[in-house]
């Protein structure tokens, strides 16, 4: 369970960050993947000594650069948030934590879960769902899910829905983005999926742009 990738495509749009040219973990930190997908996206991911054991950074870079930070834990819960619309922080305690450990084991996952964030709490209510589906992208076994769901303010109102399709690494115990569509639009798709997973000492890791699909004026289409 990941951010919206529709929420994705309005900060990559929103970005005002120039472009950069290089990329390097912070001192004390360990750069551990990169993944450049569609849509013009791409991930670094690295550790660091100073997190709980199993906690995660991911860079998330678009065209003109970075445009959000995460820290997620081993069950990927979104722990802080630094982005070009905001930071964010998960709101203790946690009515039900999103669980990868749950997820594999059930085959779904629900989650009811806030975020403090710079306009207020939003609360995020959903589920993840294993298809049953396997696929395999640059030698990397993936687990197809479906998602759907919901962010509403304090007050209970809704600001954003959508369903879609990610993946989901037992390895990296990591969700990537894979295609996402709004309920008031079901047929206009955003599509970033990955493309190339890249690891130390392998041309293009921690790169700091990304490489596909780049250069267009859209990132959704119609099937």
């Amino acid at each position: 369970m990941m951010k919206p990738l529709l929420t994705v495509a309005a900060l990559l749009l929103a970005s005002p960050v120039a472009a950069q040219h290089s990329f390097a973990a912070p001192e004390g930190c360990e750069a551990k993947l990169t993944v450049q997908q569609k849509g013009c996206v791409m991930v670094n991911v690295w550790t660091c000594e100073a997190d709980e054991k199993g906690d995660q950074w991911i860079a998330l870079i678009g065209q003109t650069g970075v445009f959000s930070i995460q820290r997620v834990d081993d069950e990927f819960q979104w722990m802080e948030t630094y982005s070009v619309m905001g930071n964010e922080a998960l709101m203790e305690p946690v009515e039900d934590p999103s669980s990868l450990t749950e997820l594999f084991a059930n085959q779904v996952d629900t989650w009811d879960f806030t975020i403090e964030t710079e306009e207020g709490p939003e609360r995020n209510v959903g589920f993840d769902m294993l298809t049953g589906q396997t696929i395999e992208i640059d030698g990397e076994t993936l687990y197809e899910t479906e998602f759907q769901g919901q962010t509403l303010d304090e007050d209970g109102n809704v600001l954003d829905t959508s369903s879609g399709r990610q993946y989901v690494s037992k390895d990296h115990r990591l969700f990537f983005f894979g295609q996402s569509w709004s309920d008031e639009a079901p047929d206009q798709i955003t599509d970033m999926s990955p493309v190339e997973f890249i690891y130390p000492g392998e041309p293009g890791f921690f790169a700091a742009e990304p490489v596909f699909e780049c250069n267009q004026i859209e990132t959704s289409y119609q099937p």
